[in-house]
């Protein structure tokens, strides 16, 4: 008896053992041909067996099939497709290069059988632009504006013109993660929310997710604006720019080495404060008044080895408002942005194995510099980030791809920073409320399919946030408003530790090749804060993190949905709905005074609440053609209530 079951052990693992062996894969990178660009969402698929992938950020692709002789398949718009026979009885490193890029005007040719990425894939509420198509929408005073464009699509709001964010399906401002090359942006808008910050002619990829975020992503309740950047051209040296009506441009990019390293290099600078002044009289008291722009965008990237490469990305930018009068004696500079830089380490382990670790640096700043007669003053507040998180990409089948990775930032929140001097006396630093936090996650998710028309990605998320000191807690006295007592906490001592689980599902059933439905489950939580005492976003806004007072925002979204294409993927259409609960949101308490701080807290003068939204978006895109473009509409409703602002109605 024992050797019959021993035989049957070993005929099963032999027969496992020789399926496996009938496998192999196919890997590689998909590349433009003309620039060397990496190509980001391309898709790579056997013909024969419409099994495949979609690149991923670093444009690789990894496919295993059966043992046999097929057809690789090469798709992106704009490009020619590529095809080329294989013979798959060991593993094959294979890199596609797309070539000759069709005019927008042309019409492109796609095979009927092919499923389309808005019906075959798990994600709902996600948009890709591509900034090709981008560049051919009209421009605002001659600057293609990448938060312009996504306030067109259904579930995102502008907040109106003299306010630097935008609202998805309800959210806050800052409930949005905005990472450009994977550093976090904390300020997205030039001249209080005309501009964003984002250069078109540096940017390669634009992707919004408003629902069903993957669990790599986390640290914010309402979507992510993940914007990728050129890596500049691999095969020659080239500048192009532009002149607007109030911004000039410039971008050069070129090979370091040929076919190995590059490197792009883009910046731009208003000039209002140019154009302004012949028209303010030196009496006005507004003479000396100026306001401008700028912003520096760079990049570059080596081919280390087939199996490493290094990104290096960077941006600077700031905005700048001066007033100089003389007759009054008084002089003030008031300038605010953002600084990013990450450094990124491709690696492959084999043809199934990916990792990207990333060193990041996210900083943002406002000051106001003031000086009449002999004395001077300065307020500045701001956060800064440093940030170390690792991703491993496990393609374990055709249709089966596994994530996981780990992510660590160290915040330093500046509330406030006063000094003032006068003459030779300098009274030095007023008052100082640096804030220090550590933010930790681990996660994992799993896409795969179970037969040929369910597909799941589910996954999970773990976070962790702490406060730590040097931080004085001031305690008022409710009646006198005065302060009773302080808590003193020293140097790296633990304050208060916040563990979040995020859950993450989504799913897709195939009713045939083009349509399909969808559901979602996402719960997240979000650790870092923005308060806001007006209904327009000034940069003097402040960033804070969770405390022993506040507690971490919680957001859960359950969303489905219905997809459709027609005539051979020419025209998306989709009909989503959501409903998202929203948990201790932040505002500040009415007739609160954030600028009187010098003895007491932020956060002391905050009040919290909740909220809901719910709402269904409607979507057409018309994708190839001599007319391309997209119609959507939402019809939505979200509600707030806090028991200290409008006697605890709902508003």
């Amino acid at each position: 008896m024992i050797n019959r079951y021993l035989f049957l052990f070993l005929f099963i693992a032999f027969g496992f053992a020789i399926n496996a062996q009938e496998k192999f894969t196919v890997s590689g990178y998909v590349k433009d041909a003309e620039t060397g660009e990496l190509l980001i969402g391309a898709e790579v698929f056997i013909k024969e067996l419409m099994k495949g992938q979609s690149t991923n950020h670093y444009g690789f692709y990894s496919i295993t099939v059966p043992k046999g002789s097929y057809t690789l398949m090469g798709q992106y718009f704009g490009f020619d497709d590529f095809q080329k026979k294989i013979d798959l009885n060991e593993n094959l490193r294979v890199n596609i290069e797309l070539g000759f890029y069709l005019d927008t005007l042309q019409e492109v040719v796609v095979e009927s059988e092919r499923k389309d990425q808005n019906t075959s894939g798990t994600q709902m509420g996600t948009i890709e632009l591509d900034m090709n198509k981008l560049k051919t929408l009209p421009a605002f005073m001659g600057e293609v504006d990448v938060l312009k464009t996504i306030q067109l699509l259904p579930g995102v709001q502008s907040g109106g013109e003299g306010n630097t964010g935008f609202y998805v399906r309800g959210g806050g401002p800052d409930q949005n993660l905005i990472l450009l090359d994977e550093a976090t942006v904390y300020n997205a808008s030039h001249l209080f929310g005309f501009f964003s910050v984002f250069n078109a002619d540096a940017i390669k990829k634009v992707n919004l997710i408003k629902g069903g975020m993957p669990a790599n992503y986390g640290g914010r309740l309402a979507s992510v604006l993940d914007i990728t950047m050129n890596d500049g051209n691999y095969k020659e040296y080239k500048a192009n720019g532009g002149i607007g009506l109030i911004a000039s441009r410039l971008t050069v990019e070129g090979p370091i080495k040929k076919d190995t390293s590059s490197f792009i290099l883009s910046g731009r600078r208003t000039y209002i404060d140019i154009l302004t002044k012949p028209f303010v009289n030196e009496n006005a008291a507004a003479a000396g008044s100026g306001y401008f722009f700028y912003d520096l965008t760079a990049k570059a990237n080596w081919r280390i080895s087939d199996n490493d490469r290094l990104f290096l990305s960077g941006y600077f930018g700031r905005d700048v408002f001066t007033f100089n009068n003389e007759k009054l004696g008084l002089n003030f500079k008031v300038p605010w942005g953002n600084a990013t830089a990450s450094l990124r380490w491709n690696h492959l382990f084999n043809d199934k194995l990916f990792l990207n670790t990333t060193v990041i640096f996210s900083d943002y700043n406002f000051a106001f510099e003031a000086e009449q007669s002999q004395f001077r003053f300065k307020l500045s507040s701001g956060i800064r980030d440093y940030n170390v998180k690792t991703d491993f990409t496990w393609f374990a089948g055709s249709n089966h791809k596994v994530k996981f990775g780990a992510n660590y930032i160290f915040h330093t929140f500046v509330p406030s920073s006063v000094s003032a001097s006068s003459g030779d006396q300098d009274f030095g630093t007023l008052d100082v409320k640096k804030i220090k936090a550590n933010e930790g996650a681990i996660y994992a998710l799993d896409e795969f399919e179970l037969g040929d028309r369910l597909k799941v990605n589910v996954g999970a998320r773990l976070s962790v946030f702490q406060q730590i000191g040097p931080f004085t807690r001031y305690y008022k006295n409710e009646t006198s408003g005065l302060t009773d007592s302080t808590r003193n906490w020293g140097r790296g001592e633990s304050i208060v530790v916040y563990p979040g689980f995020e859950p993450r599902f989504n799913a897709r059933y195939l009713f045939r090749d083009n349509s399909s439905f969808k559901v979602g489950f996402t719960h997240n939580y979000q650790y870092v804060h923005l308060a806001s005492i007006s209904a327009i976003s000034l940069p003097t806004d402040l960033w804070f993190p969770s405390s022993d007072l506040v507690k971490p925002q919680i957001g859960t979204q359950y969303s489905m949905g219905y997809f459709r294409n027609f005539k051979d993927n020419h025209f998306e259409t989709s009909v989503e709905l959501y409903y998202k609960d929203l948990k201790n949101l932040i505002e500040y308490k009415e007739n609160a005074q954030p600028d009187d701080n010098v003895e007491d807290n932020v956060d002391n003068q905050l009040t919290f609440g909740d909220g809901y939204s719910y709402g269904a978006e409607f979507f057409v895109k018309k994708k190839y053609g001599a007319l391309t473009g997209w119609v959507g509409y939402t019809w939505s409703k979200t509600m707030r209530q806090f028991d200290a602002i409008d006697q605890g109605n709902e508003f």
